[in-house]
């Protein structure tokens, strides 16, 4: 197989006033509609939220299989930890969040790409890192990875995924 391509950086900083996204309409599975279009999904305010809330809120949405509202709780969870040694775990837990928002959507290389990156941030920490099984985690990632590519896991909005145990 080959290697996976470098990472594009973004950028840096904490959620600020200036940087808050705008309220766009999404459907159930998080997809931007059209601006004037009714929203299907609302969202915590998260920029709003201390970490602690954001990675709770974000530990709910994914036992619950909202996996959009996952990786936005743990995507502003990770910008606001961005200047401690916890950044790379919240960077992973926002794409695994990504990665079954991929699953669902049908794109399976999206759906590879990001679990697989999400294993290889979250398996750095140690079991019970903020209250995350941190080993069994990453390896259900990597299956659930293999899983895909081996066509036991179909995207689509009707994939089914076993919940997890975070």
């Amino acid at each position: 197989m080959a290697p996976m391509p470098k990472e594009a950086t973004g950028k840096t900083g904490v959620p600020t006033e200036r940087r808050n996204k705008p309220e766009r309409p999404r459907d159930e599975l998080g997809r931007p509609l059209a601006w004037d279009a009714e929203n299907k999904m609302h969202l915590e305010d998260y920029d709003s939220l201390p970490l602690e809330r954001n990675h709770e809120l974000a530990l709910d949405h994914a036992r619950a299989g909202r996996w959009f509202a996952a990786h936005e709780a743990w995507e502003t969870a990770w910008k606001q930890s961005r200047t401690t040694d916890e950044a790379e775990l919240f960077k992973g837990l926002s794409q695994m969040g990504a990665g079954y928002v991929h699953l669902h959507r049908g794109n399976a290389h999206g759906a590879v790409t990001l679990l697989r990156r999400a294993a290889g941030r979250v398996s750095r920490y140690p079991v019970g890192t903020r209250g995350v099984d941190t080993a069994a985690l990453s390896e259900r990632l990597r299956a659930d990875a293999l899983r895909v590519e081996s066509g036991d896991l179909v995207p689509g909005e009707d994939a089914t995924i076993e919940p997890l145990g975070v």
